[in-house]
C-alpha cells in the first residue's frame, strides 16, 4: 500500500516539492556559509519525494549548533514552508482520495520547520 501511495504522491506533488527543495539546497550550497542548510534541504527533498513508510527522528548527537541553525532556519524559511505544507495538506484533505496525501503534507511540517538535527528512517 505504501508503494502505491508513494507513486501517487510522486506523480501529483512529490516530484515538484522535491525539485523545489533540491534547488534550494543547490543555492544554499553555492553560498558556502549556508551549506548545512543545503544539506538539510537535500534531506527534505528525499523525504518529500518518497514520504510513505518513512518517519522523522531526532539525530543523536545534534547539539547547540543544530539548535542555533534551526532558529535561523525557522525565522527565514521554516515557517513559510510549514505554512505551505499546512495549506496544501488541508486542501488535499477536501477529497477522500487526497486525505493520505494531505497527511503526508502534515508529516513534512516538522522537518520543514526544524530540519537540522533530524534523521529520516524507515518506519
Amino acid at each position: 500500500m505504501k508503494t502505491l501511495l508513494n507513486l501517487i504522491w510522486l506523480v501529483l506533488c512529490g516530484f515538484w516539492m522535491a525539485l523545489g527543495y533540491a534547488v534550494a539546497g543547490l543555492i544554499c550550497c553555492a553560498l558556502i556559509i549556508t551549506i548545512p542548510f543545503g544539506i538539510a534541504s537535500f534531506r527534505m527533498a528525499s523525504y518529500a519525494l518518497w514520504p510513505f513508510g518513512r518517519t522523522l527522528v531526532d539525530k543523536p548527537g545534534a547539539g547547540a549548533g543544530a539548535a542555533l541553525g534551526n532558529i535561523i532556519w525557522l525565522v527565514f524559511a521554516g515557517w513559510w514552508l510549514a505554512l505551505g505544507h499546512l495549506v496544501t495538506g488541508f486542501l488535499l484533505c477536501v477529497t477522500i482520495i487526497g486525505i493520505p496525501l494531505g497527511v503526508a503534507n502534515f508529516k513534512l511540517i516538522p522537518v520543514s520547520l526544524l530540519p537540522l538535527g533530524k534523521e529520516i528512517v524507515e518506519a
